[in-house]
């Protein structure tokens, strides 16, 4: 190995853990008892050597694991890479790993691929993995002779969010599963969410309360929004389940979990938290039963809207607790002892008296430990930065109503709004350090790399820190490759990171060579697009996938400042002082760099892509990165449009409102060129878990329909959560986005020619019926890649981003054409 990267690896490697506040705590217990009932090392063994076999079977010989106590590991959970004794004998393993647990060894082995091979491992979907850098067998790279020890600072690295089986995982078969599981193990994750096939554990739980199965069609929601059925969110949204579905998901879940607990996990199954079905208000009529308050729906629609929620405090609460926990054991043949529970999820309590929030916790709790002794409750924190009801008495009175190290909050979303700083650590209660990172799949470059690298490390080495983990807490993923890979990292770090050494290294991995001028474009990309301070939610709203439901005449138009362009020119790459903030009338896109900067970046890699082409990872970069740029410019080309109008402008109106849909046009022809950003996948997949043709029908509704209006409408006023699950999608622009803006701008001219104000209503009804007659269609679309995407890139850059059009990109951005001496 190089010495450069000899030196960069030393910057890896954690130190020995100090002991954890919470050692001789109950959750310490529950930990110890994990770890008895695991399966045998010969299990977990087993079951890493056949990750090996399907990720690298060329080099199924060159290692050999080992399942070793923690006290060799300084009583901590670790993996440890030494040189085979074997080594140098033709055909002998090269490579020993250590480690507690099947996770360790598959973490170990990630880890020695990916910074003694310079090796990539991501989603499929995100480029799949990068394996052309590992040696042949008998040539592996040796580690130093005293082996290498990387051990967890603290136990617990967590995956998944309540609505990621709904937004990412709900068409998943086993084949997907497999390849999931795999990637969490390869990255350490022994605390995921498990929560298929619970509604075939509600089935027979009611039973037991005398509810039949007909009578919980109405309480399940369609398979695109179970997540939030199960939240008490809405009802019967999408549905009725049809049995097969339920049954079908049980087995799923089976092996899923067998799975999971052969590599040594400990999944997360889910808790009851007060959901019930209408019917039990007849079987239980002196049940403290309350129906709870709209969740987005049109006029409060009764048929999904406001869901009922039993009173922790009734007694017949901690019976249906205990049945489920119990069931689920029955069904599972065993727990790990922790149990994920929202009630206030999105759903406030009736009343703010911190010791009636408190006897609703206790309640909560007792329902679990009636069916587990062990339990532990696991609690996403989101409730405390959405809603403003937590306010610290609130609060502490829900994370103090059960005993210390009975509860784990997820601090949810702390990469930007931290709660463990303005709780005084949770008011002492046990919390993991998560990054949520993604909202509804939506497909945007974006994250905030400083604060991954730095943020759990801060939060543990705080005075009286209660952090018990790290967690990757995205409601969708299959995006940001960059930021799942140093995220799944920090939960072996013990001291931060040299993030500009690391990002140096990140494209060598990522494309199996060191290409100059990519590194410079990701040094770019990562003081831009991965450096948000701004603290907004990014919840994509560029025009293309989330068009603007407004009167045009009161858009205003943003403005750029002087200061900004100075800053421009002055080459502060952080700068994001473009826009003067006016007017709220609509979600404004999010911006929060410099455009310019990234379109410089792109450039880079158009001009070196003839050495990265042939590279799978490379040509996802380059098609998200190009759609990153044009999907900017689309927003800026339609704000020329209404300033044309504002201005009474048709001729601009005209060539912008085309310009725009010939750019949604193109811009599908460059998502085409990929697999990771096609329509017809997801389509697919739906359609093929269905049992007939009524299944396919119901199925292929639910997937379109959770990317479009995701939720009720009517005639003339649209869902409430409209393009919340927005993508950027190949068929999708093609066949929805471009014919929505295109009936926008049909309009927009009409009522210009008229010198009528625009007919919003009309407007309105036009595009909800497109909507939800594209919902019921039954068109195909691409299953498989087309296209050349270096090319393609390349001509969608000059035609949009440079030679005619160049002087156009400046004056819509607002910056001096003396920017393009350096293009």
């Amino acid at each position: 190995m190089a010495p450069f990267f000899f030196l960069l690896l030393l910057c890896f490697v954690p130190r020995i853990a100090s002991s954890s506040p919470l050692e001789h705590s109950h959750l310490a217990r529950v930990i110890e008892i994990q770890e008895r009932e695991r399966v045998s090392p010969s299990v977990q063994i087993a079951t890493v050597r056949s990750l090996l076999g399907r990720l690298l079977p060329s080099h199924q010989a060159s290692f050999e694991f080992e399942i070793i106590p923690k006290a060799k590991c300084g009583g901590k959970a670790c993996f440890i890479i030494n040189n085979h004794p074997s080594s140098g004998i033709k055909g002998s393993s090269e490579i020993l790993i250590h480690g507690v647990s099947g996770v360790e060894l598959s973490a170990g082995l990630h880890w020695y691929l990916k910074y003694w091979c310079l090796a990539h491992i991501s989603w499929e979907k995100s480029g799949g993995v990068q394996l052309s850098s590992v040696p042949k067998p008998g040539a592996l790279p040796h580690v130093s002779s005293t082996g290498v020890l990387v051990q967890r600072p603290i136990p617990w690295s967590y995956y998944q969010n309540a609505v990621s089986s709904s937004y990412s995982f709900a068409w998943w078969e086993w084949e997907r599963w497999e390849k999931e599981i795999d990637w969490m193990a390869l990255q350490g994750i022994n605390l995921p969410l498990a929560f298929n096939g619970q509604e075939a554990i509600w089935q027979k739980v009611f039973q037991r309360f005398n509810i039949s199965g007909s009578e919980l069609d109405d309480f399940f929601g369609g398979p695109a929004f179970l997540a939030w059925s199960r939240m008490g969110n809405l009802h019967g949204w999408g549905g009725p389940l049809p049995q097969s579905w339920i049954d079908d998901q049980l087995v799923l879940q089976k092996k899923i979990l067998a799975r999971m607990y052969d590599f040594g996990m400990s999944p997360v199954l889910p808790a009851f938290s007060g959901n019930v079905p209408l019917a039990l208000r007849s079987k239980f009529p002196s049940a403290k039963i309350n129906r709870l308050g709209n969740w987005f729906s049109i006029d409060s629609d009764p048929r999904w809207c406001c869901t009922y929620l039993l009173d922790a405090t009734d007694n017949l609460f901690i019976e249906i607790g205990k049945a489920f926990i119990e069931q689920q054991f029955k069904e599972y043949g065993r727990t790990s002892h922790i149990y994920n529970c929202d009630t206030f999820d999105e759903n406030t309590p009736p009343v703010d008296d911190p010791k009636y929030i408190s006897s609703l916790g206790a309640a909560i709790y007792r329902g679990m430990q009636s069916g587990d002794d062990n339990a532990i409750w696991l609690m996403q924190g989101w409730l405390f930065s959405y809603d403003p009801f937590w306010k610290p008495p609130q609060m502490k009175a829900l994370l103090h109503s059960v005993p210390i190290g009975r509860m784990v909050v997820l601090d949810l979303y702390a990469e930007v709004k931290p709660i463990w700083i303005t709780s005084d650590q949770f008011y002492g209660v046990p919390y993991i350090w998560c990054m949520l990172h993604n909202f509804a799949g939506n497909i945007e470059m974006y994250g905030l790399i400083d604060a991954v690298a730095s943020g759990p490390i801060e939060a543990r080495k705080s005075e009286n820190s209660t952090m018990v983990g790290t967690g990757m807490c995205m409601e969708g993923i299959e995006q940001n490759p960059i930021v799942y890979d140093l995220m799944s990292e920090m939960a072996f770090h013990h001291e931060p990171i040299d993030v500009e050494m690391w990002i140096d290294l990140y494209p060598t991995r990522r494309y199996g060579r060191p290409i100059s001028a990519l590194q410079v474009a990701w040094k770019i990309l990562y003081h831009t697009i991965y450096n948000c301070t701004d603290g907004v939610n990014d919840k994509n709203r560029d025009v293309i996938v989330a068009f603007p439901d407004v009167d045009p005449s009161i858009i205003m138009i943003p403005e750029v400042s002087k200061a900004a362009k100075h800053q421009y020119i002055d080459r502060r790459l952080s700068e994001r002082g473009h826009m003067k903030e006016i007017s709220d009338s609509y979600d404004q896109p999010h911006l929060w760099y410099s455009t310019i900067d990234v379109i410089y970046a792109l450039k880079l890699f158009l001009d070196n892509g003839d050495e990265a082409s042939d590279i799978q990872t490379f040509r996802y970069d380059l098609v998200d990165l190009t759609r990153q740029a044009l999907a900017k410019y689309a927003n800026q080309v339609f704000l020329k449009v209404i300033e044309g109008y504002q201005h009474n402008d048709i001729k601009q109106v005209t060539f912008y409102s085309q310009h725009f849909l010939d750019l949604v046009k193109d811009l599908d022809i460059l998502l085409a060129s990929h697999d990771g950003f096609l329509l017809g996948p997801c389509l697919e997949s739906a359609k093929r878990l269905a049992e007939d043709s009524e299944q396919e029908k119901q199925f292929e509704w639910n997937a379109r329909t959770q990317i479009t209006m995701w939720f009720d409408n009517t005639e003339t006023e649209a869902s409430l959560l409209r393009d919340y699950g927005n993508k950027y999608w190949s068929g999708l622009l093609q066949d929805y986005y471009g014919p929505r803006a295109a009936i926008y701008f049909k309009y927009l001219l009409a009522s210009m020619v008229k010198g009528e104000s625009f007919p919003l209503e009309h407007w309105r009804r036009e595009w909800i019926s497109l909507t939800n007659k594209w919902q019921r269609s039954r068109k195909l679309f691409s299953v498989k890649a087309s296209g050349d995407a270096l090319n393609i890139s390349r001509w969608l850059f000059d035609k949009y981003l440079r030679n005619a059009n160049l002087q156009m990109v400046y004056d819509l951005w607002g910056y001096d054409a003396v920017k393009s001496a350096s293009m």
